[in-house]
């Protein structure tokens, strides 16, 4: 019962960036910023690879889910955080807390198998061009992403509730601007050895396995291009695989930086500009990086907007 009350239905205080009042007005529109582009840029690729029927490809397809799952991502810390830069108020209920969790591993996790999954699809596009849509069916698609969320949903639930069980001593203070696992694994005052080890195993299984996974694709895609004889056909697979790879990158140098650490050697100041980064900048940036070299989103954007015509009349 005292570790049920000690644990159970109290509010947490998010501490954040409240060490540094100055920062707080800048970071606020800084954040802001990123949050409204990420809305209207994932929101804009959601829709084109709707209504376009020339995005109805798989790389669209999972390029799709991708922005959906950065848009959830990102919408599940940055309204709270706003709220908690603008004001005083820095607290966050009990279930409030428990859900960003459960929502916030489960959407980074998806991600992690998404990118993975993204890798293979491009591989097929460079390494079997000529067998690409008999490999990259619908129905294999649909699986894929399954399996993505899938594997998203069984870490949160694994992972969830030893962190929220743990004692917290009747400590409240979350040195962290959302309730993120490492942070208030280092709010326990117990032995937290066995749920770090946890923490640490399914770290590895989806970070570092489909990270592997990316690199074998990767890998096997830079041998299939050296043997592409034009430099026009080198450069059209360099531009198929740029924009993922640089996604790739920023996600997951961040994320693992992170997550396979101990936790006793874990900053927290650090660990909060990386995670903003993670979680802010770069869903934003993703739709850009995915737009700036391609010429189907952008003819598509045209298309919507009414522009392709405009420009074939003139």
């Amino acid at each position: 019962m005292g570790r049920d009350n000690d644990s159970y239905h109290q509010a947490f205080i998010l501490v954040g960036f409240s060490d540094r009042p100055q920062l707080e007005i800048i970071l606020f529109a800084f954040i802001l910023i990123f949050y409204i582009l990420t809305l209207v840029g994932n929101t804009a690729i959601i829709l084109l690879s709707i209504v376009d029927s020339r995005l109805h490809t798989p790389m669209y397809f999972f390029l799709g889910n991708l922005s959906f799952l950065d848009l959830c991502f990102t919408t599940s810390i940055v309204p709270q955080l706003l709220w908690n830069l603008w004001g005083p108020e820095k607290t966050i209920t009990y279930h409030g807390c428990v859900a960003q969790l459960y929502i916030y591993m489960v959407l980074g996790s998806t991600e992690c198998v998404l990118l993975a999954v993204m890798s293979y699809d491009r591989y097929v596009a460079v390494c079997r061009p000529l067998h690409y849509t008999v490999v990259m069916h619908p129905h294999l698609c649909l699986q894929l992403v399954t399996v993505a969320w899938c594997c998203g949903f069984l870490n949160s639930f694994v992972m969830c509730p030893q962190t929220m069980h743990l004692s917290r001593c009747g400590r409240r203070e979350v040195d962290h601007f959302l309730c993120e696992m490492p942070a208030l694994i280092a709010m326990s005052c117990e032995d937290t050895m066995l749920v770090e080890a946890f923490a640490f195993v399914l770290g590895v299984a989806l970070l570092l396995v489909p990270l592997s996974l990316i690199l074998i694709s990767y890998g096997m895609i830079t041998a299939a291009v050296l043997r592409i004889k034009s430099a026009a056909g080198r450069k059209k697979a360099f531009n198929t695989c740029s924009s993922h790879l640089t996604v790739v990158i920023l996600f997951y140098g961040t994320i693992i930086y992170m997550y396979l650490q101990p936790v006793n050697s874990y900053s927290q100041d650090q660990g909060k500009f990386l995670t903003l980064f993670y979680t802010i900048v770069t869903p934003s940036v993703n739709p850009l990086i995915y737009t700036l070299r391609n010429k189907d989103v952008k003819g598509a954007m045209r298309k919507l907007l009414g522009w392709e015509k405009e420009s074939k009349e003139t």
